[in-house]
Order: C-alpha cells, then structure tokens, then sequence
C-alpha cells in the first residue's frame, strides 16, 4: 500500500516537464574521463612539431639568457653587444695567429725529410718555387737554406732530427741580435708545414731577408756573456 506522499513524488517524477535529478561523478574518474577526451587526435591537429617546439624552447632560453646578460652587463643590452663584438674579434684573431684547430704543436717535426743537401741547393729550390707563386715550398725551402747554411759556417753542429725551434734556439746563442728573427722564422715554417697556414710572398721576403742577413752577420764566438 503506497502512501499518499509516495504517490504524489512517483507521479510528479513521471511528468513530461519533471526536472531531472543532477548526476553527479567522483572527481578522479571525471578527470580521467576529460584526459581521455582530450587525447583524441582531433584535438591536437593543429599543435607544434616536435622541431618547433624544441626551436621555441631554444629561442626562449636565448631570450632569458640575454636578457640577464644585458641586466648585469653596464650598458645594457649595447654593452652587451659590444662585448660579443670583442669576444667574437679576440677568437678571430687567435684563429688567425695559431691556425685551424688541430694544428701540431710548433717544433713537432724534423727541419729536413730528406738526403743532405747544400745551402746552396735549398737556396736555389726556394726561389724556383717562388718563381712558380709555390710560396710554401718556397719558404720551407728557404729555412732550411738559413739552418744549412749555419751548419756550414759552424754556426750550429749537423744534427739529424733537429726540429725549427730547436735550430733558432741553438743558432740565437751565437746570433743573440737575430734571436727574435730566427724565432719568428722558425714559427713561420712550423705554420705552414705543420699548421695548415698558406705562406704568400711576403712571408717568404722576409725569411729570403733573414737568410742573406744571417749569411753577413759575424756570430760571437763563446756566446754572450752572463
């Protein structure tokens, strides 16, 4: 037997313009129910590659970066520049001065690879590749014209194996007022033969000055003194 209060509540339930009773789902399922929704590719058509989002993710970093750099930097943002600038002019400069990289360290091969040959013939080997623009052989050919030609003169012992730098050492001690020349001499043909530089004319003018200067100069004869 229903009651009175159960009829009317079952009777207004079943009326065409009864308001339904709001459903209601735990958070957690709901949650992973929209997650599951979003998922579908429909959704994500339009996104970024992974290629522009790794650019976008670069570029922001670059951004940050900079702008804390130019915060600390005095000047600002052109202080900032100007210190890239010289940064970017040092690196060239010393790229300039030591070669590629990987460049074998001065001193790290033999003067000759080769039978023993006069200064002479070293001397008359460097002006015809000189004549044909070889300016590397020429100047290669002219040091060891300048190193032979000191082991004539007694300047410097013969040594099988001696290096460039180790010649200019030795060949200074006699030659004190040349030792900045044989220096830069010796780095020259260490450049070009072992470093990966390109001799040019005027590179090899002054080795050709060195060696007929050196060829006049008088060495002392016990070395300078202390």
């Amino acid at each position: 037997m229903m009651s009175t209060g159960g009829l009317i509540t079952r009777t207004t339930a079943l009326l065409p313009g009864a308001e339904t009773p709001p459903v209601t789902t735990p958070r957690e399922p709901a949650q992973e129910a929209a997650e599951r929704e979003l998922s579908k590719p429909m959704y994500h058509e339009n996104d970024p590659g992974l290629l522009d989002r790794a650019l976008r993710k670069f570029f922001e970093w670059i951004d940050d970066l900079f702008g804390a750099a130019s915060g600390a930097t005095p000047g600002g943002t052109l202080g900032l520049v100007v210190i890239v600038l010289l940064a970017i002019l040092a690196v060239g400069a010393l790229w300039w001065r030591l070669g590629a990289p990987g460049r074998i360290p001065a001193g790290a091969g033999v003067l000759f690879d080769d039978g023993i040959r006069s200064a002479a013939d070293h001397r008359t080997a460097a002006e015809a590749h000189a004549a044909a623009g070889r300016w590397t052989e020429a100047v290669q050919e002219r040091m060891r014209a300048v190193v032979r030609s000191l082991e004539e003169r007694t300047v410097l012992d013969p040594r099988p194996g001696r290096t460039a730098d180790e010649a200019a050492a030795e060949a200074a001690v006699s030659l004190p007022d040349h030792a900045g020349d044989l220096r830069a001499a010796a780095r020259t043909f260490d450049d070009v033969t072992y470093g990966g530089r390109t001799a040019d004319a005027d590179t090899y003018a002054r080795l050709r000055t060195l060696d007929l200067t050196l060829d006049r100069a008088k060495p002392l004869l016990t070395g300078p003194t202390a």
